[in-house]
């Protein structure tokens, strides 16, 4: 019995014939394992090119800011690599079973909503005062601007794959809609959780239900256009136009060291998300919520229509 179990919760293995409640811990601890797996090898790979340039990170030599952010993004990509190579291997799956579809014109989609979606987001929080608008800044650095762009493609593409890719698409016919959307926020909250939990109480409280709100609708954007690409160009053009456009902090991390426009925060407090960023803006919660809301009653009248139609 307690080999079966194991067998069952392996993530080493294609099985899918077994309860729900063991089907996601399975589908979650695959997740666990290519994401860290991932950022290992990414960090091994970082490390080992600065001990190429000569920089010894044990004394603290490092590069700059900028390049080492480049570092993280770009190594995003190993991570993608490893999930890739795991759903190839060991899961025997095509990448369009995964939402990896030929209908990339879905990224611009959710490119536009996402640059729609920042622009609500901050304008409103802006009317607060909470943040504000300092002018253009007078000398971008518009090949860093362009290689962060780069980067943030990559980090969304690695992040969506993970959490609508392996985790949603894996659960969503084979357990209730509602369990796979919760699944698929849990992993997504869980890159996010080491950064989130040296902040205070209430922006903690903030910013998960901030991740909650944005995870659904990547969820529900994926299962509307059956493909992950929608929920790519949301999740990085967002992420882009946050810090290297407006100059915000993103995601607990401080503004891109150059930005296209010069905002801050006034003050810290909900209103803004405090040095969390507006991802962590309790208006920003509800705005997002709204969109969930409207995203996912889409998705239930999709399945609604379908099922009445008989089709799968």
């Amino acid at each position: 019995m307690k080999k079966s179990i194991i067998k069952n919760l392996s993530p080493f293995n294609n099985r899918t014939d077994m309860p729900t409640a063991m089907l996601i811990v399975k589908v979650l601890l695959a997740f666990i394992i290519c994401y860290w797996a991932g950022l290992l090898l990414a960090e091994g790979l970082v490390i080992g090119v600065m001990l190429f340039c000569g920089k010894n990170f044990l004394q603290g030599e490092m590069f700059s800011d900028s390049v080492m952010d480049l570092l993280k993004y770009y190594g995003m990509i190993v991570v993608l690599g490893v999930s890739v190579l795991y759903l190839k291997l060991i899961r025997k799956s095509s990448l369009s079973e995964m939402g990896v579809t030929r209908h990339i014109g879905g990224w611009f989609m959710g490119a536009l909503i996402g640059a729609g979606l920042l622009t609500v987001c901050a304008a409103a929080i802006a009317l607060t005062g909470s943040i504000r608008f300092k002018g253009i800044s007078k000398e971008p650095d518009l090949t860093m601007i362009l290689l962060m762009l780069g980067g943030f493609v990559i980090q969304g593409a690695a992040e969506e794959f993970l959490c609508r890719g392996l985790v949603l698409c894996s659960l969503k016919d084979r357990v209730p809609l509602p369990i796979a959307v919760g699944a698929s926020t849990l992993a997504f909250i869980n890159p996010h959780w080491s950064t989130l939990r040296g902040f205070k109480p209430q922006y903690i409280f903030s910013g998960v239900l901030g991740l909650i709100v944005i995870s659904c609708v990547f969820s529900f954007i994926t299962l509307r256009t059956k493909s992950i690409w929608a929920a790519c160009g949301l999740h990085s053009v967002w992420n882009f136009c946050l810090n290297c456009v407006l100059g915000l902090d993103l995601s607990g991390s401080e503004g891109a060291s150059t930005a296209l426009i010069d905002m801050r925060s006034v003050g810290e407090n909900l209103l803004n998300g405090g040095k969390y960023g507006i991802e962590a803006s309790i208006i920003s919660d509800i705005i997002i919520a709204v969109l969930a809301a409207v995203t996912g009653y889409m998705v239930i009248k999709t399945r609604e229509r379908r099922a009445e139609n008989g089709v799968q």
